[in-house]
C-alpha cells in the first residue's frame, strides 16, 4: 500500500495531494492520493500528474474507512505500568450513577457526618431534579396537560387555579380581617356573597381637588375647594351613608322581624363568645316600616325570657337614660324567626363606628407589637365614660357590661353599647343592690383604662404591677385617677360624683376641645349653608329657562324677563375669553349667584348671541325677575294639578 508523507511545508503538502501547480512533473507510476481517499480527484482535469486509476493492490475507499480488515495485524494489549488513583477517598464513597427513568425517583446520598467541612465531597452533594419537568412526561398536578414535557403554559393552567385553592369563605364588609370569617359559625353568614360586589365603595375620586396648592396662591385667593365641605369630612360622611345603605345581595337571607326588616350582619367574626351575656350575642343592622330610620339589634341566641312584664319595666327605665355617650334603648322583644329562642334589644345605629377592642388591638391577647395608647386619649376616654355613668347612676341604675368589646368609638365619641342587657339576663339570679353593682362599674371603668394603657387584656390583669408600670409613660394624675377606681378605700362609699370632681381640671380641658371641635363643625356648616342658597338659586334657573313652552304661550321662555334670565345664564356660565376658550372660574358663578340671591344694587351687563341687543339690569332687578317668572310656574303646575283632579 503506497503511503504519502506529509511535510511540514505548505508547497510539499500542495504538490503530494495534487494541485494545478505540479503540472511539470510526471507522477503517472503514482496513484493519487484523492482517489485513495475520497474515490475521485476534483484537479484530474486541471493537470494533476498523478495515476487516476485504481490499482488492484490499493484498498478502496470504503476499505480505507473501516478501522480492521482481514489483512490487519492482530492486536496484543500491552501491560501497562500501574498508576496511582487520583480519587479521593470521599470520591470513592460516592453513590454509584442510576439513569433516572421516566416517573423513577432519585435516590439521594446522605451526608456523611465525619467528613471536614473544609473538604469537598462530591458524594454528598444532592442531585437536582427539576419538579414535574420530566421529558416526555405529561404532568396533571393542575390538571393542565404539557404539550412537549419541557414547557407548562401559565396561562392555560388559570383556570384549574380554584382547584387547588382553599373553599371561599362569607364575605364581611365591617371585618378587618375577612380570613376569620372562613369557620363554621352564625347561619346568617351567607357563602354566596359575591367578593367585593356586595361592599364597592363610591367613585371618591372623582371629587379629589385638582386645583393649585395652597402656596402657589395669594393670601386673598381661594382654591374651588375653599367653597365647600373639606374632603375628609365628606368622604367621611359619605362612608357613614354608604354603610347605612349596606342590603345583602339576597334579601331573604335573614327574616323580618316585626316591623325591622332589610337585616345586614354588623359583626367582623362568627365565633360564638358567650363570656359577656352567658348566651351567643349577634349584632344586625335594621330599617323600621314606621319611621323609615336605621336601628341596630342585637340578638341573644338561645334565650328563654320567663317574666315578660318584669323585664319590660327595667327596658321602660333604661330608655328614660338619655345621654351623649351612652346608645339608646327603644325597646325589646322575643322571636323564634332564628330557628330558636332569641331575645332582641333595639338600639341606636351609628354607622362605621368601631369598638375600643377594634380601634386599640393591644388590648387583644393575640396582638403583638403594641403602641402605647396618648395620655391625652385616654383622658378623652376617661371623661366621657364618667360622663355616662353620672348619667345611668343618676336612675338608680348600673351600666354592669364595662369591656372594650362592648364600648363603640365614633372618631372621638365614646358610647357604652350594651347597656340594660345584663339587667335583663340576670333578672331573678341578682339580688345584689344597686349600690354595690355602682362601686362594681367604677373598678370595671379603672380597668378598661388600665387595660388600653398597658396594653394587656382585662382577663389577664394583674392590678398591682400595671398600675406601677404607668409611672414611666403617664403622668402622676393619671396614676392617681385609676387607683382610686380599682383599689378599695379604707371605709370609702365611692360614687362617680366623687370621682368627676377629683378630675375636675380634666373635664375643663376636654370641654375646651369639645367647644373647638363644635366650632370648626359650624364653619362648615356656614360653607354648607351658602352653598344651598346657591343650588337653590341654580334649580329656579334650571326651571326657567329654555322651557319648551307652557299652555298658551309657546314661545314663554324667550320673551319677557325670561329672555333676560336667560342671558344671565349665559353670562354666569357661558363666557369666553379673547381667544373663544370657556372661562371656567369657580369664583365667579359663586359670586354671580350669591349677588342674585342677595339682590344687590350691582349693575350686569348682559348681551345677547348675536351682539344686536344689550340690557344692563341691576342683581335686585334679575332677582325679581326670577321671583315672577318661578311664581307663574307654581301657578300653572298648581292649576294644572287641579284641572287634572
Amino acid at each position: 500500500m503506497a503511503t504519502t508523507r506529509y511535510s511540514s511545508s505548505s508547497n510539499d503538502l500542495r504538490r503530494q495531494v495534487g494541485s494545478p501547480r505540479s503540472k511539470g512533473r510526471e507522477n503517472k507510476d503514482t496513484t493519487c492520493r484523492n482517489i485513495l481517499i475520497y474515490g475521485h480527484c476534483r484537479y484530474e482535469d486541471q493537470g494533476c500528474t498523478f495515476n487516476h486509476e485504481p490499482s488492484k493492490s490499493s484498498p478502496s475507499p470504503a476499505e480505507l474507512k473501516k478501522p480492521f480488515n482481514v489483512e490487519s495485524p492482530s492486536f496484543t494489549p500491552s501491560q501497562p505500568p500501574a498508576k496511582k488513583s487520583t480519587f479521593s477517598s470521599q470520591a470513592a464513597s460516592a453513590a454509584p450513577f442510576t439513569p433516572r427513568g421516566v416517573n423513577s425517583t432519585p435516590t439521594l446520598p446522605a451526608f456523611s457526618q465525619n467528613v471536614e467541612t473544609t473538604v469537598l465531597n462530591p458524594g454528598a452533594i444532592r442531585e437536582f431534579t427539576p419538579q414535574n419537568y420530566d421529558v416526555g412526561n405529561s404532568s396533571t398536578a393542575n390538571s393542565v396537560a404539557q404539550d412537549n414535557g419541557l414547557y407548562n403554559d401559565p396561562f392555560a393552567s388559570l383556570s384549574s387555579l380554584g382547584q387547588g385553592l382553599p373553599p371561599s369563605s362569607s364575605f364581611h364588609p365591617y371585618a378587618s380581617d375577612h380570613n376569620a370569617m372562613g369557620g363554621s359559625g352564625a347561619g346568617y353568614y351567607s357563602a354566596q356573597f359575591p367578593p367585593g360586589g356586595l361592599v364597592t365603595p363610591p367613585s371618591y375620586h372623582l371629587y379629589q381637588p385638582f386645583d393649585s396648592y395652597r402656596k402657589e396662591l395669594q393670601p386673598w385667593q381661594r382654591s374651588t375647594y375653599d367653597f365647600f365641605v373639606p374632603d375628609k369630612l365628606r368622604e367621611e360622611m359619605q362612608k357613614k351613608m354608604f354603610a347605612m345603605q349596606q342590603q345583602l345581595p339576597m334579601p331573604g337571607t335573614l327574616p323580618r322581624l316585626d316591623h325591622y326588616f332589610a337585616l345586614f350582619p354588623l359583626d367582623t367574626t362568627n365565633r360564638k363568645n358567650t363570656a359577656s351575656f352567658g348566651y351567643p350575642s349577634w349584632m344586625y343592622k335594621a330599617m323600621s316600616s314606621r319611621n323609615g330610620r336605621y336601628f341596630a339589634l342585637r340578638r341573644l341566641e338561645g334565650y328563654r325570657l320567663t317574666n315578660e312584664n318584669a323585664v319590660l319595666s327595667v327596658v321602660k327605665d333604661w330608655k328614660r337614660v338619655k345621654n351623649a355617650n351612652i346608645v339608646s334603648v327603644h325597646e325589646m322583644f322575643t322571636t323564634r324567626e332564628f330557628g330558636d329562642s332569641s331575645l332582641i334589644f333595639v338600639y341606636d345605629y351609628h354607622p362605621n363606628s368601631k369598638t375600643l377592642l377594634e380601634q386599640h388591638p393591644q388590648a387583644n391577647a393575640r396582638y403583638r407589637g403594641a403602641q402605647p395608647v396618648p395620655e391625652q386619649v385616654l383622658w378623652s376616654y376617661i371623661c366621657q365614660i364618667a360622663n355616662a355613668l353620672k348619667a345611668i347612676h343618676s336612675f338608680n341604675l348600673a351600666a354592669r357590661c364595662l369591656e372594650p368589646s362592648k364600648i363603640i368609638v365614633d372618631k372621638n365619641r365614646i358610647r357604652l353599647a350594651a347597656c340594660s342587657i345584663l339587667d335583663v339576663v340576670n333578672f331573678e339570679s341578682n339580688k345584689r343592690p344597686v349600690q354595690e353593682l355602682q362601686m362594681e362599674d367604677l373598678v370595671k371603668f379603672g380597668k378598661v383604662i388600665l387595660s388600653l394603657a398597658t396594653a394587656t387584656p382585662m382577663s389577664r390583669l394583674d392590678v398591682s404591677s400595671a398600675l406601677e408600670s404607668l409611672t414611666p409613660k403617664y403622668s402622676t394624675t393619671l396614676k392617681e385617677a385609676l387607683t382610686w377606681l380599682i383599689l378599695p378605700g379604707p371605709g370609702e362609699f365611692k360614687t362617680i360624683h366623687s370621682f368627676i370632681g377629683g378630675i375636675s381640671n380634666q373635664l375643663a380641658d376636654f370641654l375646651d376641645l369639645a367647644f373647638h371641635d363644635r366650632d370648626e363643625i359650624y364653619s362648615q356648616f356656614a360653607r354648607e349653608l351658602e352653598n344651598g342658597r346657591v343650588a337653590r338659586i341654580m334649580m329656579k334657573l334650571a326651571a326657567i329657562n329654555d322651557r319648551e313652552g307652557v299652555p298658551g304661550n309657546p314661545e314663554w321662555s324667550n320673551t319677557g324677563d325670561r329672555y333676560q334670565l336667560k342671558l344671565f345664564r349665559d353670562y354666569v356660565f357661558h363666557q369666553v375669553d379673547a381667544e373663544g376658550k370657556p372661562v371656567l372660574s369657580i369664583g365667579h358663578m359663586l359670586s354671580c349667584l350669591n349677588k342674585l340671591d342677595a339682590g344687590t344694587d350691582e349693575l350686569v351687563m348682559l348681551i345677547s348671541r348675536d351682539e344686536k341687543m344689550v340690557y344692563v339690569p341691576s342683581y335686585r332687578e334679575l332677582k325679581q325677575m326670577l321671583d315672577r317668572s318661578f311664581n307663574e310656574l307654581v301657578k300653572l303646575s298648581k292649576h294644572g294639578a287641579s284641572g287634572a283632579n
